[in-house]
């Protein structure tokens, strides 16, 4: 059989086209004291590198789709079986054969929209717990995929930040009405009329108490609305306020000695030692001030009152474990139970 022969050479030249087999011969130095064997100079070096049909050579083939190509192309060009071809290219039979089937993600896309179109200024973490404490548990790393695809990031706009120098310790309270943080926020109507906002948050549970609308609020009205809140939930042990008029006022420091409540001034042009406020209030901007052009103080006041309940019984907070805020009280209060 004249044809047995020249078999073995034909296959070598067929995995020579697919893995692209460069045999580099080094030659043995003459020179003194190079006394390395001549077998060991001149040895066959194989680079695994895969060709395309036109004999192009293409990256390493590590990627079982691309060793899959090699084989394909071997059984078309050359006409060999399937076995020897994933032979060749090192892949299983069973990885040959693999038909990928797509997974429906309609379900997750469609919540994620919802999610999206009811919370525009939601990042995929907040998205991600929410639809887990829904009893969604799909992938994380699926839901991100998808998230992605669908055009959900958010742009965030890099900041130059300064490195902290003697930074003060912002330390969570062990228990509620230990310290309130308050803070003066201000906006303007459709007309291009200003108004102020006097937002109060318990720094123990992120618990948003209270924000008060209206074009002027001087400590007299301060100072009442804290009264207002001490009715239904006592008075704190101290609050802490920048170096505002409000805060600075007589009136504002009476009503402290009053009632024994500490006043914690942070120190002036470092709003990072109010952090926790501070963090309410860019929240607070994005999704309620920056989202609506109010046409009177009434619209102000009604959109920001439901958006306080949501803010305290619905969205999910990343520092109190993506619990929200009733939720992480009623934990605390059955554990000391």
């Amino acid at each position: 059989m004249p044809g047995t022969r020249h078999q073995p050479v034909r296959l070598l030249q067929m995995e020579g086209e697919i893995w692209g087999h460069e045999c580099q011969r080094a030659e043995a130095s003459t020179g003194i004291g190079d006394r390395k064997p001549q077998a060991e100079a001149n040895v066959c070096r194989v680079e695994f590198r895969s060709q395309d049909p036109k004999g192009h050579r293409l990256k390493k083939a590590v990627e079982p789709d691309v060793r899959r190509e090699m084989a394909r192309y071997a059984i078309e060009t050359h006409q060999t079986s399937e076995r020897r071809a994933c032979q060749l290219a090192n892949l299983s039979r069973n990885a040959f054969r693999y038909i990928h089937k797509k997974t429906d993600d309609f379900e997750i896309k469609t919540r994620l929209l919802q999610i999206a179109e009811e919370h525009p200024r939601w990042g995929f973490r907040k998205m991600a717990a929410t639809l887990r404490k829904q009893g969604n548990y799909w992938n994380h790393k699926r839901m991100y995929r998808i998230y992605c695809e669908s055009g959900l990031n958010l742009r965030v706009k890099p900041k130059k930040r300064l490195p902290s120098r003697n930074p003060q310790p912002l330390t969570q309270p062990e228990t509620i009405n230990s310290c309130w943080s308050l803070d003066f926020m201000s906006d303007s109507l459709e007309n291009g009329r200003f108004f102020r906002t006097f937002n109060v948050l318990d720094d123990f549970n992120r618990e948003a108490l209270w924000i008060e609308i209206d074009l002027s609020l001087p400590a007299a009205r301060v100072t009442r609305v804290l009264d207002m809140l001490a009715v239904w939930r006592g008075y704190p042990a101290q609050i802490r306020v920048d170096n505002g008029p409000e805060f600075i006022s007589h009136h504002m420091a009476a009503w402290a000695e009053q009632h024994a409540v500490k006043i914690e001034f942070i120190q002036p042009g470092k709003p990072a030692q109010n952090g926790f406020v501070e963090r309410f209030n860019r929240t607070y901007r994005e999704e309620v001030l920056d989202a609506y052009l109010f046409s009177s103080l009434d619209e102000a006041r009604r959109i920001t009152a439901d958006w306080l309940h949501e803010y305290n019984s619905i969205r999910p907070h990343a520092a109190l474990g993506n619990l929200t805020p009733y939720e992480f009280t009623a934990n605390m209060e059955s554990v000391y139970l």
